[in-house]
């Protein structure tokens, strides 16, 4: 088994790769709400693209890195040290063991990231708001002094309770999936462990990552981007409001742009963890091959 300091790199260097790679991606998180559809959110990026340049699709990237490095550290820490104390290769877990790791661990890994998050989602929904709206953080530190001091420290962790929730069901869903998928292709499809079956398993889970997140993906940004005149509204009243004025459809609102940005991002993760994990028994001279005991 894998020490605890190995699982904790995993996920702090398995994170930043895939997110530096998405920036331009992500954009397509705080516009959900307008632009529904693959030409709409081409359209923002054109837009973009032509008033702020290429570095305008990186907006809020230093606030991305910073998330990653503090909420998957976590959450890919705790569940493969989680899975390595719970398991073993002779006795391997079933999906609602998986499940029950992963919803634990994207938990905490939610209130960890939470702060980063708020900056994050600020940061790329800026340049959708008027001039005098905007709130121009310079960088994730310099947002995060300014959130302090104009709106103090509990500010670091609105929204920390949709976010969290949204935590445990993208780890449930991206983590869990990710393990099972990858053990059907193995067990009963006949693929070999290797950069193939690697896609093909994280693909399908940025699938199901996708769907779960949507509608959760939807409430937190709302709560995170409120004006100071509708903070003070519940998460009840807010649904209420969503679904008088949308409908049902508000669920998976923006769906294909998400997964535009969340399956690369899904597929550029595990195999950075995969190519980690392997790297990783090189040098320290575990025997065994690359694949992920569940």
């Amino acid at each position: 088994m894998l020490c605890c300091n190995g699982h904790t790199s995993f996920g702090s260097s398995k994170g930043i790769p895939p997110y530096s790679l998405r920036g331009p991606l992500v954009l397509s998180v705080p516009v959900r709400f307008v632009y529904t559809t693959l030409i709409d959110a081409l359209m923002k990026y054109s837009h973009i693209l032509k008033h702020n340049g290429v570095l305008g699709l990186y907006s809020g990237l230093s606030a991305a890195i910073l998330r990653q490095i503090t909420y998957s550290t976590t959450r890919f820490g705790i569940y493969e040290e989680l899975k390595s104390r719970f398991t073993s290769s002779s006795s391997p877990p079933g999906l609602p063991t998986l499940v029950a790791i992963a919803c634990a661990s994207g938990f905490i890994g939610g209130f960890a990231g939470n702060p980063a998050d708020v900056l994050n989602v600020r940061m790329q929904h800026d340049a959708a708001l008027p001039a005098a709206q905007r709130r121009n953080y310079k960088n994730a530190l310099h947002g995060l002094v300014q959130m302090t001091r104009t709106e103090g420290a509990a500010s670091l962790f609105r929204g920390v309770w949709p976010n969290s929730t949204r935590a445990v069901l993208m780890t449930a869903s991206q983590l869990a999936s990710y393990d099972s998928f990858k053990r059907l292709c193995l067990e009963k499809l006949g693929m070999k462990d290797n950069l193939v079956t690697h896609f093909t398993a994280s693909l399908m889970a940025g699938f199901v990552a996708t769907t779960v997140c949507s509608p959760v993906d939807v409430i937190k940004t709302r709560v995170m981007t409120a004006s100071p005149a509708d903070r003070g509204q519940s998460l009840l009243a807010l649904l209420r409001d969503i679904y008088r004025k949308e409908g049902f459809a508000w669920a998976f609102r923006g769906w294909v742009p998400s997964f535009i940005r969340l399956g690369p991002h899904t597929i550029a993760t595990f195999i950075f963890l995969e190519e980690h994990k392997k790297l990783y028994r090189t040098l320290k001279g575990i025997s065994g091959d690359n694949t992920i005991k569940i």
